[in-house]
């Protein structure tokens, strides 16, 4: 039996799976159109946990950065995130997730950036 064990029905995943081509596995999450995410590329750090974003629409927002990214993940300048732009006040938005180098070489080879 190998050492990857089933639990709760999951399949197990294996963290240095390898392409045929010999690159690793990239698990790359994308953003939900149907909850409004979208791409952005952290522009400057602001401070109280606020940074300036370039969206992929073109518009230039503050961030926040959320409660559960910041505890997990640090965001610096030239970092490619998703956020959530506000429903009432659309030049901020909430920055909910944040990609790691080798999964933005992913997104920009596969043309989604």
């Amino acid at each position: 039996m190998s050492g990857f064990h089933k639990k709760n029905n999951e399949a197990a995943v294996d963290p240095n799976a390898m392409n045929p081509d010999g690159t690793p596995v990239a698990r790359v999450r994308l953003p939900k159109k149907w909850a409004k995410e979208q791409f952005a590329l952290a522009e400057t750090m602001l401070g109280a946990n606020h940074i300036r974003v370039q969206c992929m629409d073109g518009v230039t927002r503050m961030g926040r950065i959320k409660g559960k990214i910041k505890k997990r993940a640090w965001i610096r300048e030239g970092d490619t995130v998703i956020v959530v732009p506000w429903s009432f006040q659309d030049e901020k938005c909430d920055i909910i997730y944040r990609y790691l180098k080798p999964q933005t070489e992913w997104l920009r080879k596969n043309r989604y950036l």
